[in-house]
């Protein structure tokens, strides 16, 4: 109802006030000076905050509009001859900015003329960014003529003018705020442009309206600079560079978490890790084909591993934090992150990063840790050439080697720490031009993995061990080949006004497991030592067909845009080697339901676990191979009522092969009090649809309950097991989402705040484990995919920046802030019994995706040769319930120290205070060329508040929150361009 209100009472504003809209008075002068060549020179500030009569401009007379400038604005429009005006006011500044103009102007004349009346005058120069860095392809125009230039690849120029007539020049460069500059009697001058502001950027994600700037949009967008983010943060995978820059996105690394040790979880406002849709250039980017098991993040649901994307390839990141599901499909109900890939030319960027951690723990532990390890090395290098006129190939190769790290683990586990990998990728971005009005478009890559870490410690006396292999026990090592391949190409063209878009998108992600220094226990002796463990495969392609249209003259301006898509997604389950998955009897045969009990393999009367240890392997029983297919058609507009008023509505309806079809809407609205200020607000319904990993994964395998190992079932969903325990088949989760805020900016400083509450029902979750012992299935427990809880997150975002140049001299200020708050509102067990079907333990896991908090200051300074920054992160406190709570009270245990369930609640809660960290860093430009870095993250070596019993999920002294536990990271970076 209010929408409408707001609608029609614009309408009606509309229609009385169409011949009153306003534009800024710099614009006016922008389009005036187009109109009718002449030039105008001011002081900035003094016309920042004046608007005009748009309408003017429909005067052919120029006298006529100068003279209604002057009395509309009381501003002094001297004309200083050859059509250059300068605009001043009667203030001291105002007097001071006329002198200068005229001084200018002389010194030009001067320098243009010589005795012999020749004026023939060459001009040379360099343009650079604020590090001092070339702008190539840059251009510089002479004002009031075609007469211009552009940079070459180390942004030096040349221009020729024949003219005193043309005495300035106007300097661009895409994402860099433009400037005039007065001709001196100079033939080498250095031009330092400065970075335009990030509100101003024109984005992809969030609106299909490509005359929207990001600041006009009715959610909140973040635009993160790739190259400034790694400069800033010195992170090397994208994951952790969005933790240190987007504060309301965490990406905690695990350890002992199986598959997610090698592919991080990542969350946006604290959600699932598959509800915030990945894009790259605007098309649908592939999840993995892991799903998130044990003592993970983003536990049950399946992500996108944005890791296996360069960090060098990429351009801009850009945040949308609002639901979307109407404009993008499943998985938008926590917003959408779209990776925008570098499209330069001409230029090589190359760099070489070398880091270590700090593996000092300071604490009383079983078995400390000393010295440093994690050694990381990263190699890229980026280089992009022109393809006929307009088009271009940018091609990225990048090398990630890393260390695995060490820390103090618990009793029952001997070895801690992040994983260790190896990484080759390489990214390929072109387009070429058809046509004046048609390009052809490809982008993709392909990413290999190698990543190894350890799993629970198995002890010398187990029956899992082997003491003629390991006599004194043995830490498997899970080790994973992770295999990443996309690629898109399309078609875009322009029709009778419409801007049409026709693609199509493939992604496949291949993981699959090798388990090393390991054994099969009923093999004995004779085990093998390392297997091959099968794996499982995601396949993903996406045609899509969009047809978009701006109408310039309804109202003050109508955006429609329609498509369709169309999807299809298979994911396999395939077997491991037999000594992987299988039990063999005493005559080296494979354990079956016709093998007699005398002839198993047993140790002091307790059966010898079968499969690898670590990771047990996927049998042909486990394997998978199922499609689905989904069809779905949207529209999105947008109307901008006014020059103020701006209303939006989407609507989007899919329909899927498996499970049915789902119709969601959108409405936004934006308004514009000022050109300073913008307040913006939405409403949507979103969904995400069950994964295919979510309906068909299923495997037997040893679970660590509270450090005891079980031999564990995950039985897929449409299984008659699952359906006799009362669950359900899965169905999409639903969402509603709500966000208002507001955008302001004054000279040099900027603010935009932004509340949101997000509602998902029937979110699917992974259940606790069921007792398994009575259904002949060899295994303990049994747990399963249910659509078991409705949530509500309500939350702040924050962010102000503040920027400033003096002279050379460039500062910036910036402050972002997330307040995040979940509660469960409803477990959906049915008949189970609630506390194993959704235990406290697990809501205190989920309601923990993130910190209720998390705030991060950077300051910046740089100049042509130097440029440090300082940045300082708060993570609020964390709390978890450990294993603790499964324990027996002494009423059923004489021999438990739980006194009642209150004392057994209580020691098993795990708080971890609040913690800042400190990372800071230091670059100096050696050469022209070449830049060197040096800094450190985590710099006081902080790790979670006091170290926890031996309960953990992660077998470690602290779970995976925060700011994760590999302590400080020293690094040296050398860049090189050319």
């Amino acid at each position: 109802m209010i929408f409408i209100l707001i609608i029609n009472y614009s309408l009606g504003l509309n229609a009385q006030n169409t011949e009153n809209q306003k534009i800024k008075l710099t614009h006016f002068l922008s389009k005036l000076s187009e109109e009718h060549q002449v030039f105008f020179t001011y002081d900035v500030d003094l016309l920042n905050n004046i608007n005009i009569d748009a309408n003017q401009l429909n005067n052919t007379d120029l006298q006529l509009i100068i003279d209604s400038l002057r009395a509309k604005t009381n501003l002094h429009f001297d004309n200083l001859g050859n059509n250059y005006y300068v605009i001043y006011n009667d203030s001291e500044k105002g007097k001071a900015s006329l002198e200068n103009a005229k001084k200018r102007l002389n010194e030009t004349i001067a320098t243009l003329s010589n005795s012999n009346g020749f004026t023939n005058f060459t001009m040379k120069g360099k343009v650079v960014n604020i590090f001092n860095e070339p702008l190539a392809e840059a251009n510089i125009i002479e004002n009031g003529s075609i007469n211009g230039t552009t940079t070459d690849i180390h942004g030096n120029f040349t221009l020729q003018t024949n003219s005193i007539n043309n005495l300035f020049i106007t300097v661009s460069y895409v994402g860099y705020a433009s400037k005039v500059i007065a001709v001196q009697n100079e033939n080498d001058i250095t031009i330092v442009l400065e970075p335009e502001e990030s509100l101003k950027e024109v984005q992809i994600v969030g609106s299909r309206n490509a005359n929207r700037s990001v600041l006009d949009t009715p959610s909140v967008i973040d635009v993160v600079q790739l190259e400034e983010a790694i400069k800033r943060t010195g992170q090397i995978e994208i994951n952790q560079i969005l933790q240190f820059v987007i504060p309301s996105f965490n990406a905690s690394k695990q350890s002992g978490a199986d598959g997610s040790d090698h592919i991080v979880p990542a969350t946006l406002r604290g959600l699932g890790p598959d509800q915030t849709l990945i894009l790259i250039n605007g098309k649908r980017r592939h999840q993995s084909s892991l799903i998130n098991l044990y003592g993970t993040r983003g536990r049950g649901n399946s992500g996108t591993d944005l890791n296996a994307i360069p960090a060098s390839a990429i351009e801009k990141i850009e945040v949308l934090r609002d639901g979307a599901s109407a404009q993008y499909g499943s998985d938008a109900i926590a917003g959408v992150i779209n990776i925008v890939l570098k499209d330069d030319i001409d230029t090589f960027n190359g760099n070489i990063t070398y880091g270590f951690n700090n593996a000092n723990v300071k604490g009383d532990f079983r078995n400390s840790t000393s010295g440093i390890d994690g050694n990381t090395m990263k190699l890229s290098g980026n280089y992009g050439m022109k393809i006929l006129d307009d088009g271009f190939v940018n091609i990225t190769t990048e090398y990630l080697s890393k260390d695995k790290t060490l820390r103090p683990g618990a009793d029952f586990r001997e070895k801690y720490g992040e994983a260790g990998l190896n990484e080759y990728s390489i990214f390929i971005n072109t387009e070429i031009p058809i046509n004046d009005h048609s390009n052809f478009y490809a982008f993709g890559g392909y990413s290999c993995r190698n990543s190894e870490s350890y799993a629970f410690t198995r002890f010398a006396d187990s029956p899992r061990n082997v003491l003629e292999i390991y006599p004194n026990g043995f830490n498997p090592l899970i080790t994973a080949k992770i295999k990443d391949n996309s690629i898109s190409a399309g078609f875009k063209t322009k029709f009778n006004g419409w801007n049409i878009d026709i693609n199509n998108t493939f992604g496949r992600n291949n993981f699959q497991y090798f388990i090393k220094e390991t054994l099969n226990a009923t093999l004995l002796f004779n085990s093998p030592t390392s297997f091959n463990a099968g794996g499982h495969i995601l396949n993903q392609n996406t045609t899509d067909a969009d047809f978009t249209r701006f109408y310039k003259t309804i109202f003050n301006g109508v955006n429609i845009a329609f498509g369709t898509e169309y999807r299809i997604e298979n994911f396999k389950i395939f077997a491991g080697e037999p000594g992987s998955y299988a039990a063999f009897d005493i005559n080296k045969n494979m354990v079956d339901q016709n093998t007699a009990p005398e002839d198993l393999v047993m140790l002091n009367g307790s059966l010898r676990p079968r499969g690898s240890q670590g990771f047990p392997g996927y049998a042909p029983e486990n394997k998978v191979d199922q499609t689905r297919s989904n069809l779905a058609l949207y529209i999105d507009t947008e109307f901008d009522f006014t020059n103020k008023f701006m209303f939006g509505i989407a609507g989007r309806y899919e329909k899927y092969s498996d499970f049915g079809n789902t119709f969601n809407i959108k409405l936004s609205s934006r308004y514009k009090a000022s050109d300073n200020f913008n307040m913006r607000s939405a409403f949507s319904s979103g969904f995400r649809a069950p994964s295919l990993a979510q309906f068909y994964y299923n495997l037997k395998f040893t679970n660590f309950i509270g450090g005891e190992p079980s031999e564990s079932l995950l039985e897929l969903n449409d299984s008659p097991v699952t359906r006799s325990f009362g669950i359900s088949n899965l169905i999409e989760e639903k969402a509603l989402n709500g966000s208002l805020g507001f955008t302001a900016k004054m000279k040099n400083f900027k603010v935009s705040l932004d509340a949101y509450y997000v509602n998902i029902k029937d979110r699917i979750i992974l259940t606790g484990n069921f007792d398994a012992s009575n259904l002949n299935l060899n295994v303990n427990d049994v747990q399963f995919f249910a659509n078991g809880v409705d949530t509500s997150t309500m939350g702040l975002d924050v962010i102000l920046t503040w920027k400033k140049s003096i002279a050379n001299n460039f500062f910036s200020m910036s402050f972002a802030g997330n307040i995040n708050n979940m509660t469960i509102d409803k477990i959906k067990n049915r008949a189970l019994h609630e506390e194993t079907f959704f235990s406290k333990r697990d809501q205190h896991f989920l309601l923990a995706s993130a910190p209720k908090s998390k705030f991060n200051l950077n300051l910046n300074y740089s100049n042509k040769k130097f440029n440090t920054n300082l940045t300082l992160t708060s993570f609020n406190k964390v709390t978890l319930i450990d294993w603790q709570i499964d324990m027996p009270l002494i009423t059923e245990d004489p021999n438990s120290e739980y006194i009642d369930e209150a004392d057994r609640l209580q020691k098993a809660t795990d708080t971890y205070t609040p913690k800042l960290t400190t990372d800071i860093n230091i670059g100096y430009a050696l050469t022209k060329k070449m830049a060197l870095r040096l800094g450190a993250n985590n710099l006081f070596n902080i790790y979670p508040s006091v170290q926890q019993n031996n309960w953990t999920d992660s077998g470690g002294y602290w779970d995976s929150v925060q700011m994760g536990t590999s302590g400080s990271f020293l690094y040296s970076n050398i860049s090189y361009k050319f």
